[in-house]
């Protein structure tokens, strides 16, 4: 989309700062339109409440949401591919 930035975050750890911040401060960026996209995992935590396409896998075990992370990275490659 022309004018759009998009800042895609890929965490297990959603409650860490040094990740927290860099999304919030892209959010609140007013002059430019700017969409956040998070590969977060667990319930999302704060990272979740505060980016605007949180993709959320519902586990606590960190090597089973990597993995989801990979296979939705694979399907977004795939996509673009055929784009």
């Amino acid at each position: 989309m022309l004018g759009l930035s998009t800042n895609t975050t890929i965490s297990t750890f959603t409650e860490t700062m040094n990740v927290i911040s860099p999304c919030l401060f892209s959010s609140q960026q007013s002059s430019t339109l700017v969409m956040t996209i998070g590969l977060l995992g667990r319930d999302g935590g704060t990272l979740g409440t505060e980016i605007n396409v949180p993709l959320t896998v519902p586990s606590s075990r960190t090597a089973r949401i990597q993995e989801m992370h990979l296979l939705i990275l694979h399907i977004w490659c795939e996509m673009l591919d055929a784009a």
